[in-house]
C-alpha cells in the first residue's frame, strides 16, 4: 500500500489558499507517484490561528469534507485528511476526516487531548467519542492527532481492535522534536503496527514546527523520515504482511495480563 505524505508549510488563516495548495500537490503527486493513500497534517486549512476561528473554521465539517470527497473521487485516491478547525453545535473542535477512493467519508474524529502549550483548551473543545478502527482497502487502521501521541492508551486500544497502521497528524513543535520521534517509535514497537505521521514545517506566532514526518514499521525501524525544515513529499510502500509475522514472533498481545494492570 503506497503512501504519500505531504509535509507542508501552512498559510496561516487562509483556508482557500491552503486548499488550492493541497489540490495542486495532490494532482502532481498522483501523476508522478500514483499512491494509494495520501496524508495531510493537522490544522492544514488554517494553522493555529485560534483567535480567528469564527472567521476561518469549518462549519460542521464544510467545506473541507466536500473538498476532500471531490479530490478522492477525481484522483481515485484514499485520503487521510489531516485535521481542521471545525465548529459544531456552537463549539470549536480539532477534527480529522478520512475519505476513501469513491469519495465516501469513512471516519471522523475529534481530537481528545488538547495541547496546553499551544493554548488549545482556551479555544477548542475536546472530543467526546473514543478513537475507533476504520478500514481502507480492507486494512484496519487508526488515527490520532498530535498531542494524543503522548497517551499510549489510545494507540493500545486501536491495536487491540486490530489496527495494523496508525496515523498521526500533527503540528508538533520543534522544541519537543526528540519526544516526537521517540514516542512514535515506542508506539510502533509496543503495538506492533506501522506508524505513519504527517507533521508540518515552518512557524507561526513564534512557534517553530519540527517536520520529521515518519514512517515506522512494527519492529520500530524508521523507513522514512522528513527533514526538520523543508516542505517535501515522503513516499513509501507498506508491506502489511509483516504485522502478523511480527505479532506471531513476539506474541505480546497473548502475553498481556490486563487484570494485573
Amino acid at each position: 500500500m503506497k503512501h504519500a505524505i505531504y509535509q507542508m508549510d501552512i498559510i496561516p488563516g487562509d483556508p482557500d489558499a491552503n486548499r488550492v495548495k493541497v489540490e495542486k500537490w495532490v494532482s502532481e503527486t498522483v501523476e508522478r507517484e500514483n499512491p494509494d493513500i495520501i496524508v495531510l497534517p493537522e490544522m492544514w486549512t488554517t494553522a493555529y490561528t485560534l483567535e480567528d476561528l469564527d472567521k476561518v473554521a469549518d462549519m460542521d465539517g464544510e467545506p473541507t469534507t466536500s473538498f476532500l470527497r471531490k479530490l478522492a473521487k477525481s484522483f481515485h485516491i484514499n485520503i487521510i485528511g489531516g485535521s481542521v478547525a471545525n465548529k459544531k453545535n456552537g463549539k470549536f473542535y480539532n477534527t480529522s476526516m478520512v475519505v476513501d477512493r469513491e469519495g465516501n467519508l469513512v471516519y471522523e474524529y475529534d481530537k481528545i487531548h488538547l495541547v496546553p502549550m499551544l493554548d488549545e483548551p482556551l479555544y477548542l473543545t475536546g472530543g467526546t467519542e473514543k478513537v475507533q478502527v476504520f478500514e481502507l482497502e480492507g486494512i484496519k487502521m487508526g488515527l490520532i492527532i498530535c498531542y494524543d501521541l503522548r497517551f499510549p492508551e489510545l494507540a493500545r486500544s486501536l491495536a487491540l481492535n486490530g489496527a495494523e497502521v496508525m496515523y498521526v497528524v500533527a503540528e508538533w513543535p520543534a522544541a519537543r522534536k526528540d519526544h516526537w520521534k521517540a514516542l512514535q517509535i515506542a508506539r510502533a514497537i509496543e503495538n506492533q503496527f506501522f506508524v505513519v505521521s504527517c507533521n508540518r514545517i515552518g512557524s507561526y506566532n513564534g512557534e517553530e514546527f519540527s517536520g520529521t514526518s515518519m514512517i515506522i514499521d512494527p519492529r520500530g525501524e524508521t523507513l522514512k523520515i522528513g527533514s526538520e525544515t523543508k516542505e517535501e513529499t515522503l513516499i513509501s510502500s507498506l508491506s502489511l504482511d509483516i504485522v502478523n509475522d511480527i505479532r506471531k514472533d513476539v506474541p505480546i498481545f497473548e502475553s498481556r495480563v490486563p487484570h494485573m494492570y
